[in-house]
């Protein structure tokens, strides 16, 4: 989760002085100290006064001692894990009401994973089992319904989970209104409105404008806002994009025939994502984003994480004990390879150094050190670099620096009064390019298989039409 995240939510609940409530009962242990592992997130973003809440007694919860703390609470926050959990502690006792009666007083309610399904009035996924794919359980069908006639589903670009929703909850009922989000990004609700904050994308089901085309979903985009009463759309961040969609159709209108090889762009700033289109590449299964997969050869951006990989030490090694099973997915899942050869050092290092802070899945690099990307992971490598947390030598470090040199790897320029970090697919420019702008938190990644795209002038292209508009 990036800072972004954390910080609407402290905000909202107060300021850094208010006091949070950490609920990590869906992770399912019996125990969990005041310095749990998700308070750690919470005081490096600012947050001086987190308490962690928890119980697998309902009995206990349904009493006026157990839940007295959370009158003081400016923000209660739901970690991940299985959502039964959550159910089985909380529903129908003293706490939960006291959960509500933080959002009643102005106060704010949110949660990742387990924790945000449980947001919704129909619980999605909430079967007491370690199987999440079981998406409707009879006797878990209801959430705590903070957000009225509404399903909640979580990680469903990271996990391909995309068409779920559609096939087992819409389909069974059908004026539900069903909403989602990939790992790192947030539905910011205030009042009937929506504002899609953070990573990636968020998607609706149900909704009343037209679904995008050839899926049972409209996709929603970092700045995008959304009403859940009326169920349209009220904003595009797309229609204040000082970059206009004519330029990006002529920039890349040879990628339109697939026989070009196809391309991607992103263009960001300030968290809003203008830009996140493909050209000539075909629809994918499970409905999957056609920015996120196929993977690109990115060539000499690798350079990138060549860097880090140097500076960032091994991880500690895994212990023995059972993971968070709502977390943990099925599959390859986070860090997770085919069967094959033993992984290389710097396979190792994409996977589960690099990947693991930001929320990578698909990027990952050949036996002979090729890494493959897309315009989606590589905008998440983009905000968790801006962030000095992200990547550290060590945990002490944490608070006082990170002691990496995030410049390494890239080529360094003043571009038009402002620095500029760059990385291309080739020495002279071509084929792919990465560009940064850390002062205005801009973000242009385009990326082909087209060895004479000149990626270096689209890029200017369009940074300049970035630089050049007004501040917003």
């Amino acid at each position: 989760m990036g800072p972004e995240i954390y910080s609407a939510f402290i905000d909202a609940a107060g300021g850094p002085d208010a006091l949070i409530i950490d609920v990590p009962t869906a992770g399912g242990d019996s125990v969990y100290k005041q310095d749990a592992p998700g308070t750690r997130g919470w005081k490096l973003a600012g947050a001086k006064n987190v308490y962690v809440l928890h119980t697998k007694d309902k009995r206990l919860a349904d009493t006026d001692s157990f839940a007295s703390v959370v009158k003081r609470a400016g923000g209660v926050w739901f970690e991940g894990g299985r959502q039964f959990h959550l159910v089985n502690s909380y529903a129908g006792t003293k706490s939960e009401q006291a959960f509500h009666d933080v959002l009643a007083r102005g106060g704010v309610v949110g949660g990742s994973s387990a924790g945000a399904s449980i947001l919704g009035d129909f619980l999605v996924r909430g079967a007491p089992s370690n199987n999440n794919s079981i998406m409707d359980d009879p006797g878990y069908e209801k959430g705590f319904a903070f957000l009225r006639g509404v399903g909640i589903d979580q990680h469903v670009v990271a996990r391909e989970r995309l068409a779920d929703l559609a096939d087992s909850i819409i389909s069974k009922y059908p004026t539900m209104l069903a909403i989602s989000e990939d790992e790192g990004t947030a539905w910011v609700v205030r009042g009937d409105t929506a504002t899609i904050v953070g990573r990636n994308k968020a998607f609706v089901y149900g909704g009343k404008d037209p679904n995008d085309r050839g899926k049972p979903f409209l996709t929603l985009f970092p700045g995008d806002r959304y009403n859940l009463a009326t169920r349209h759309v009220t904003h595009r961040v797309a229609d204040e994009s000082p970059v206009a969609a004519s330029v990006i159709d002529s920039l890349f209108k040879k990628y339109v025939d697939s026989s070009a090889g196809g391309a991607t762009v992103l263009v960001a700033q300030g968290g809003k994502v203008f830009v996140d289109r493909s050209f000539g590449i075909p629809d994918q299964p499970k409905y999957m984003p056609t920015t996120t997969v196929p993977q690109f050869a990115i060539g000499k951006i690798g350079d990138v994480f060549t860097a880090l990989c140097a500076q960032l030490p091994e991880p500690p090694a895994r212990g023995g004990g059972r993971g968070n099973p709502d977390s943990a997915g099925t599959g390859r899942g986070r860090g997770g390879r085919a069967a094959g050869p033993p992984a290389t050092p710097f396979q190792n290092c994409i996977t589960r150094r690099i990947s693991t802070p930001i929320g990578m899945h698909k990027t990952a690099a050949t036996s002979d050190g090729v890494v493959q990307s897309s315009v989606d992971e590589l905008y998440r490598l983009s905000l968790g670099l801006e962030n000095p947390r992200t990547f550290v030598r060590d945990t002490a470090a944490a608070g006082n620096g990170s002691g990496i040199d995030l410049t390494r790897g890239w080529q360094s320029d003043n571009y038009r009064g402002v620095s500029r970090l760059s990385a291309y697919g080739t020495p002279d420019g071509h084929r792919s390019a990465f560009v940064r702008i850390p002062e205005r938190h801009a973000t242009v990644i385009v990326l082909t298989n087209d060895d004479g795209a000149d990626a270096k002038r689209i890029t200017d292209e369009i940074t300049s039409r970035l630089l050049n508009a007004k501040s917003r």
